[in-house]
């Protein structure tokens, strides 16, 4: 390729906080050190990154190209229907997810199955989007595009809850169909929202991130209470209907707004060079640690709220108050990222979380400190969503944002499908859903020692791309 028949090649990078600046970047195999050591502070902040160190000519190329696709982005536009839709899509191929605390409560009640057994549920359907992400983006570029997935992946999740509705008494029946097929409709949505919006977006890419991931949050809380209430008035199968038919209303209609605004020719959609580059590893791997403790909180509050005498409807409150809080951290997360840079948040959303879980968690007997630690790790929780693919696009481009993301929801597929059943497991082992706050303490230590083992992974990365502290990264 051309990059490999010239030594020096001069890159045009705009820098926001000075006039543009030619810079001699090595395009062999010295490039991305060049790059990142001319590029300053401020042509980070405003969603311009260096190429990652460790890359080879193939990568840099990518790199540029994206970075001139992303000079004309709109920025707006049409892009804000995107980030509407996309959130609606989130608010029930996660949202879903997140109230599966308020039905697992009242199927432990009913003594269908224990908790370790009926998280695996949850798990199950919060891991499809891991499995099935290369699928998916090789599904979306292939053949059916961003909108027919979309749609697909809705009309499938809503099937899933109308057809639980008749598996309420089956653990088997809830698996397949809640469990599986509502998942892997969730999915889809997941894989076009992981793709289409940095299309749309550059300067504010993290914002628009912030604001479709939050529709997960949004979506939780209000499920959690929709949820709660239909179980009370109408009983578990009607309230599996109702969920089922709102998300194929919804959901479908939502989908057929989500279009790209440029076919990206790619026929990578595992690409294991990748694993090549340092940064991309422990990226990876900081992904995978870290998605083990995702969902526990939301999965036991329920569970913990009612061991100390609260009521039902309490213990919705506090799922909804996380999920909530989620939406938020979302928000601000990813408006954070664009001025403080994506990586440096979402660093520090790995550190609330570990914090909330090693420390509040454990010492909330009332409900004053759950309140706060549901606050807390909401907003963290929902912060590792939302800059998690603005991570992925400042770092390898958003030419091939939809291959680098796809590899990285394939490594949440562990956490996904056995964070909260280990969880469970451990409760288990240590005296039982109605054992106290004793029972409940190795839970959340193993969860929040996950959580500091994955910041501490992303740290490292972070380092590695700029060793100044205040750096905008």
């Amino acid at each position: 390729m051309a990059a490999t028949q010239t030594a020096i090649t001069t890159l045009q990078l705009k820098d926001y906080g000075s006039s543009n600046t030619a810079v001699p970047v090595n395009t062999g195999t010295e490039a991305a050190r060049d790059v990142t050591s001319y590029t300053s502070t401020t042509t980070r902040r405003r969603g311009a990154h260096p190429a990652p160190a460790n890359v080879d000519d193939d990568d840099v190329a990518i790199i540029e190209a994206s970075r001139a696709l992303d000079q004309e982005c709109p920025d707006g536009g049409y892009g804000w229907i995107i980030v509407l839709s996309g959130a609606m899509l989130m608010w029930w191929a996660s949202g879903t997810t997140y109230a599966w605390g308020v039905v697992q409560r009242k199927l432990v009640e009913e003594h269908l199955a224990g908790p370790a057994t009926l998280s695996f549920i949850g798990s199950l359907q919060a891991s499809m989007p891991a499995w099935f992400a290369v699928l998916d983006a090789f599904v979306m570029r292939r053949w059916l595009g961003s909108r027919r997935l979309a749609m697909l992946g809705m009309l499938t999740m809503g099937l899933g809850g109308v057809l639980a509705s008749f598996c309420t008494k089956s653990v088997t029946g809830l698996f397949i169909t809640f469990g599986f097929l509502a998942g892997a409709g969730g999915s889809c949505g997941f894989a076009v929202v992981a793709a289409v919006p940095a299309q749309y977006f550059h300067t504010r890419r993290g914002l628009a991130n912030g604001l479709i991931f939050a529709g997960s949050g949004f979506g939780g809380a209000t499920n959690s209470f929709f949820m709660d209430a239909l179980i009370r008035h109408v009983g578990m199968a009607w309230a599996f209907r109702v969920l089922g038919l709102v998300t194929m209303a919804t959901g479908v209609f939502a989908g057929w707004f989500m279009t790209e605004r440029t076919k990206i020719p790619d026929k990578r959609f595992i690409d294991m060079k990748l694993f090549k580059n340092t940064n991309f590893t422990l990226l990876w791997l900081c992904a995978a640690v870290g998605n083990f403790p995702i969902f526990v909180p939301p999965f036991f509050l329920p569970l913990y709220n009612q061991a100390l005498g609260f009521s039902s409807s309490t213990g919705a409150g506090l799922v909804a108050g996380f999920t909530l809080s989620s939406a938020i951290g979302r928000i601000l997360c990813g408006f954070c990222c664009d001025r403080f840079g994506p990586v440096n948040v979402l660093l520090a959303s790995l550190l609330l979380s570990a914090f909330s879980m090693l420390v509040i968690w454990p010492v909330s007997q009332s409900l004053t400190p759950l309140a706060v630690f549901c606050i807390l790790n909401g907003v963290s929780n929902g912060g590792f969503f939302s800059c998690t693919p603005t991570v992925a696009t400042s770092i390898f481009g958003s030419q091939r944002v939809s291959v680098v993301m796809g590899m990285i929801m394939t490594a949440w597929a562990g956490g996904y499908l056995l964070g909260s059943p280990i969880a469970g497991y451990l409760l288990q082992a240590f005296g039982g859903a109605d054992g106290g706050l004793k029972a409940y303490r190795p839970a959340m230590f193993y969860a929040g020692g996950l959580a500091l083992i994955s910041a501490i992974l992303l740290a490292i990365v972070r380092f590695r791309l700029n060793k100044k502290i205040l750096a905008a990264v």
